[in-house]
């Protein structure tokens, strides 16, 4: 607590403790025209190619492709995120939402087109509505926002390695026996990691709303 210089004759004062410091914003944290949320955009707008690729065009192996791509630009927008300092808010918010739409659009499609077993298909789908409801619930309470975990990666990224294998598995291509074995190495992973990253969401989760409840102090 720090103290006031006593003068002569009037008595020493005390100033209130102003408590933690907050934390500086980062720099540059509120710009949207970035390469990272330009490359999250635009895997928002490749989701409904691949749709039309595997259920109107009925080619299951381009949609294959198409995933894999956009699978593997998750982890280049974070890199360079990361790399040259465009780390932003709105990105923050972007990529686990386009993470999370290009996940629940493979899954029904990929079931859709008979692709995947049904029971995976609930299994990862009804992880993906969890967290959603999760995430809407938690924001209209006023709770902060939950960084993405890196459990909550690495089983995105297994999912984005087991579904485009299924795809293949699913179609005429030369190597579609060698992709039907290796489907199943990466989607068990990817189911463990998934469902333990929602665990590990709760605890943060739980703060989040303690933090809301507690009065603010006048």
């Amino acid at each position: 607590m720090d103290r006031i210089p006593r003068l002569p004759g009037v008595a020493e004062e005390t100033l209130p403790d102003p408590g933690p410091e907050v934390e500086a914003a980062e720099p540059g944290a509120d710009r949207i025209l970035t390469i990272p949320n330009l490359v999250s955009v635009a895997r928002l707008l490749c989701v409904p190619v691949f749709g039309w690729l595997l259920l109107g065009a009925h080619r299951p192996y381009a949609a294959a492709v198409l995933l894999a791509v956009l699978g593997a630009t998750d982890w280049v927008d974070g890199y360079v995120a990361r790399r040259f300092h465009q780390v932003s808010t709105l990105g923050k918010v972007l990529d686990p939402t386009a993470d999370r739409v290009l996940v629940a659009t493979a899954v029904v499609c990929s079931a859709v087109a008979g692709a995947v077993p049904v029971w995976l298909s609930v299994v990862v789908g009804t992880r993906e509505l969890l967290i959603s409801a999760a995430v809407l619930a938690l924001g209209a309470l006023g709770a902060p926002r939950i960084d993405v975990l890196w459990v909550g990666k690495a089983g995105t990224l297994a999912l984005m390695v087991a579904f485009p294998l299924f795809l293949v598995a699913h179609s005429g291509a030369s190597w579609r026996g060698g992709a039907h074995v290796a489907e199943w190495v990466f989607a068990l992973p990817a189911i463990g990691l998934s469902w333990a990253a929602l665990v590990s969401y709760v605890g943060p989760a739980r703060r989040g709303l303690a933090a809301v409840r507690v009065p603010s102090v006048p």
